[in-house]
């Protein structure tokens, strides 16, 4: 077990490097304070007088066009993997399964030699040097 999780640590970290950048990336754009709009921005962001949202449809103001925020929808598409099509995505999940594994993996391998050095006698400490 101890192999396969050094062995698929090196291939996946890199990937959950990007995947986990590209989530901060994506949240830091959403966090990033911004600006109060101007009177002429808010007024580009009301619907025509009349205008009634179709019923099943989620009706919202324009997105940004500069600024952090404009980034979004582009982190977000990285983050999942969309960005490099069907490939991107595969690799995505794929990260996503190996984190999994790295979770369970990880602490399989620590319970083993906790309960190995428990059996050789020395002293019991949850964490060791």
């Amino acid at each position: 077990m101890r192999k396969w999780h050094r062995w698929l640590s090196v291939f996946f970290g890199v990937f959950l490097l990007f995947i986990a950048l590209t989530g901060l990336a994506s949240q830091w754009a959403v966090l990033w304070p911004i600006a109060e709009p101007s009177a002429a921005e808010l007024a580009a962001q009301e619907p025509p007088a009349g205008f009634v949202c179709p019923e099943g449809w989620r009706c919202s103001p324009p997105r940004p066009t500069s600024g952090p925020r404009s980034l979004v929808g582009w982190f977000h598409h990285l983050h999942s993997g969309e960005e490099f099509g069907p490939i991107g995505i595969a690799i995505s999940i794929a990260s996503g399964l190996a984190m999994v594994f790295f979770a369970f993996s990880g602490l399989w391998l620590y319970i083993r030699m906790w309960a190995d050095r428990r059996r050789r006698g020395a002293r019991q400490r949850w964490f060791w040097k």
